[in-house]
């Protein structure tokens, strides 16, 4: 006798789709740029500590990545243009997309500037395709902003982010509830939402590569190998996820982080970079009404260790001079007589009112 699954059932009847821009900075620098366009180039700092944030795609083919230290990055390609980022251009064309997005729907998740989840099971346009629907919005962001962006469409968000990724760039793909399931056991492991290296690793030592391998052990010897993520682990193999599209994101917290282009060992020139840090998140704090009780600080050495010290308050912060008085005292407290410092990161969060939701991206260290 076959079991009902209610929650299988309500999965495979949503319509979602994921967007995401192709290349999103770099595009938007290429499209503002003439002489950049059909060059490699990378947003961000060329110095010795730059990290690359985005690469076009003539660059990756030399295999040049985001978050890619920045030497790296130019020993792969020599000819590789450096643009420093403008993140107000890039969030006012991100703004643009947007607002083509609720033109269809107001079950919006923004993941990020370049990225978002729509469910279109219901939609202004009472249009049953998703797929024609997809195919609009991809018609729209070019016509407005100049960019592509790559589409996937399916059942649920798991399966619609995956299927983004291919055919990129200005890719489209289906994964309709009939195929999903032979779909997800020819996917190799590292394609799985939450699995990263480390995850994929641990997979590889217990014979898991692939989705089917996947599909092969029990619930609960996955929860023993991979704690609570293993119950995901284990409906992801079955092509189910749950997961409501969410259209309102919760402010869990602020935080700013600078590298330096050479270490530094000094207290004090430590504390006034962390002071500049701080006036930053404080602003952004302001900004967007956020009144957090836990301040975070964040210390990489010269041989990349990283520690964390934070403080917790009984009471919200309001003021800067809080916030400062707080950041300055837990800062005499760490130790600096060892290692230089190669980085100083700092932050807020632990909201006061965790119901407070706006359209955000999730920022933590």
């Amino acid at each position: 006798m076959e079991i009902f699954d209610k929650n299988f059932v309500i999965s495979r009847m949503r319509k979602i789709i994921h967007i995401d821009m192709d290349a999103f900075y770099a595009s938007v620098e290429q499209r503002d740029n003439s002489d950049l366009r059909g060059k490699p180039i990378a947003v961000g700092y060329g110095e010795a500590r730059g990290v690359v944030a985005t690469a076009s795609y003539e660059a990756r083919r030399y295999g040049v990545r985001s978050a890619m230290p920045s030497l790296t990055a130019r020993n792969k390609c020599p000819e590789l243009i450096f643009v420093p980022p403008r993140f107000d251009v890039y969030h006012e064309v991100s703004m643009q997309i947007r607002e083509i997005f609720l033109e269809y729907t107001d079950l919006v998740e923004p993941l990020s500037l370049d990225e978002a989840f729509l469910d279109v099971t219901v939609n202004h346009k009472n249009n049953p395709s998703a797929s024609l629907i997809a195919k609009e919005i991809k018609q729209k962001i070019l016509q407005i902003t100049g960019l592509t962006a790559s589409a996937g469409v399916s059942m649920n968000k798991f399966l619609a982010k995956i299927a983004s990724e291919y055919n990129k760039p200005d890719g489209f793909f289906v994964i309709t509830p009939k195929e999903a399931e032979k779909f997800v056991e020819s996917l190799k492991i590292e394609q799985f939402f939450g699995v990263g290296k480390v995850t994929a690793q641990k997979m590889h030592d217990n014979g898991i590569f692939t989705g089917l391998d996947l599909k092969q052990r029990t619930k609960n010897e996955l929860v023993r190998l991979f704690g609570k993520a293993g119950l995901d682990f284990y409906q992801y193999a079955r092509a189910i996820d749950n997961r409501e599209v969410e259209p309102n994101r919760i402010t869990k917290s602020i935080s700013n982080e600078t590298t330096f282009l050479q270490d530094k060992d000094n207290r004090i020139l430590l504390t006034v970079e962390l002071y500049h840090l701080a006036k930053e998140v404080f602003s952004r704090v302001e900004e967007e009404n956020f009144r957090g009780k836990t301040i975070t600080i964040k210390i990489k050495y010269a041989d990349f260790k990283i520690i964390t010290r934070s403080k917790t308050l009984l009471k919200k912060i309001t003021k800067f001079h809080q916030f400062w008085h707080i950041a300055r005292e837990m800062m005499k407290q760490i130790d600096f007589s060892g290692q230089p410092v190669r980085l100083i990161g700092f932050g807020i969060s632990n909201a006061e009112d965790e119901t407070r939701k706006k359209y955000v991206q999730l920022e933590l260290f």
